[in-house]
């Protein structure tokens, strides 16, 4: 890695870090320490997702226009301002928008620094930056979970201001990490051929194989991620009889599957055709349903349904870290030049989509219909792989296996070169 890129990832687990300290503890500062009510805190975890769904068609825009650099200190400022005023924030209007501005700095970052890794990396170094950056978001948030698990007190709100001024401070820190990024020159759409300036959207529209992987990332983020703390967990409770120590062991073992495997995989993953690597998350995910049916829908013992429900979130893990090295730089290689950051931020306007929409579909299912849940997203998982083998089809070979394309090339005496994204 490059100085530029190390200080990237340095700032990304900070940023998780800051993160991890007030994620876990959100719903009930707001509804039991601030005295707001059950309905204030939904709606702070609703802000979240609207702020993010509001402000990120904008962001790609801006990234292309001005660059990830001041996007990315832009929305660090603005996160900040939203984590020290919800610390401090004592009404539900204060808290309101206090959240709004959270979620607004949160959501832009992810393609902003998305963006940067794309500048700073090549074809053949950049799926194990996205891992890497996944791998310290992770530990970030475990990390900072940890620590912030044992410096709240809920019967004392000082101790949550602490939090979020930690949390702010983390965000200011990454600010005067990457003012020292030296970005390298990166194409902007004043680089491109003619007529790539105009558009953008339309542009993204066009190319079929960026819309299927949109709706492909919608299904994986609403079957997975989308479930992780409202659908599941209410299944596992209500179906399983999970304790709430069993569910912080279920989510613990999520992050170490990830901490543990995320470069245990990296080789093979970056080795084979994309596409089959999806699909192949998606029959584990399938596998992962269905180790959580039996947690709730079998006869065994408490004992064997908690393990089994632990089991599920570690498979989903090991999913995700398959995902990390693969999907990002595949958006990177299916965006024209100069367009990357309208690409990134499309994308994760689709995730934000779907964990907006997870929740409220899941929630109810995973507390009251026990057996259509289960048999609902492991439908879901398996159109995943069916999903993954179409979006394929529509891939040229260096974007689905830039690996073997490379090689292909230098074996015939030429140079490895970045892969150029083709218009569907």
């Amino acid at each position: 890695m490059g100085a530029a890129m190390r200080r990237i990832h340095v700032g990304n687990a900070l940023s998780a870090f800051g993160l991890g300290f007030t994620v876990p503890y959100l719903y009930v500062y707001v509804a039991q320490v601030r005295g707001l009510g059950a309905v204030t805190a939904g709606l702070v975890l609703a802000v979240f997702a609207v702020a993010a769904l509001i402000v990120l068609p904008f962001a790609g825009r801006a990234i292309v226009r001005r660059g990830p650099l001041p996007v990315l200190v832009a929305a660090l400022v603005t996160a900040a301002l939203g984590a020290l005023s919800l610390g401090l924030a004592g009404s539900a209007a204060t808290v309101l928008s206090a959240a709004a501005a959270l979620g607004a700095g949160q959501a832009v970052m992810q393609p902003a620094l998305a963006t940067m890794i794309v500048d700073c990396s090549t074809a053949e170094t950049r799926s194990r930056a996205f891992a890497l950056q996944f791998f310290l978001q992770n530990l970030g948030l475990g990390v900072g979970g940890l620590i912030g698990g044992h410096l709240v007190d809920t019967t004392r709100a000082s101790s949550f201001t602490l939090l979020f001024a930690i949390e702010a401070a983390m965000f200011l820190l990454l600010v005067v990490v990457v003012a020292t990024v030296r970005m390298p020159h990166s194409p902007r759409v004043g680089d491109a051929p003619q007529g790539a300036a105009k558009g953008g959207w339309k542009q993204l529209m066009r190319n079929r194989a960026m819309v299927q992987l949109c709706v492909l990332g919608f299904v994986l983020f609403f079957a997975c991620y989308g479930q992780f703390e409202s659908g599941l967990s209410a299944y596992g409770v209500e179906a399983a009889g999970i304790s709430t120590s069993a569910l912080g062991t279920a989510l613990a073992a999520n992050t170490a599957m990830i901490v543990v495997a995320q470069f245990a995989v990296l080789k093979f993953v970056e080795r084979r055709k994309r596409s089959r690597v999806i699909a192949a998350v998606g029959l584990i995910w399938a596998v992962a349903w269905v180790v959580a049916g039996y947690a709730g829908l079998g006869h065994g013992s408490q004992e064997m349904a908690t393990a089994a429900f632990v089991s599920t979130y570690a498979l989903f893990g090991l999913g995700e870290a398959m995902l990390s090295p693969t999907v990002a730089p595949l958006v990177a290689d299916l965006a024209p030049t100069g367009l990357a950051g309208q690409y990134n931020s499309a994308f994760a306007l689709v995730k934000q989509l779907a964990l907006a929409v997870g929740p409220a579909v899941g929630g109810p299912m995973g507390a009251s219909l026990h057996a259509p849940y289960i048999v609902t997203f492991l439908l879901f998982s398996l159109g995943i792989s069916v999903l993954a083998l179409r979006l394929g089809r529509q891939l040229t070979p260096a974007q689905d296996q830039p690996w073997s394309a490379r090689n292909r090339v230098v074996a015939r005496g030429g140079t490895a070169a970045e892969p150029v994204a083709a218009e569907a």
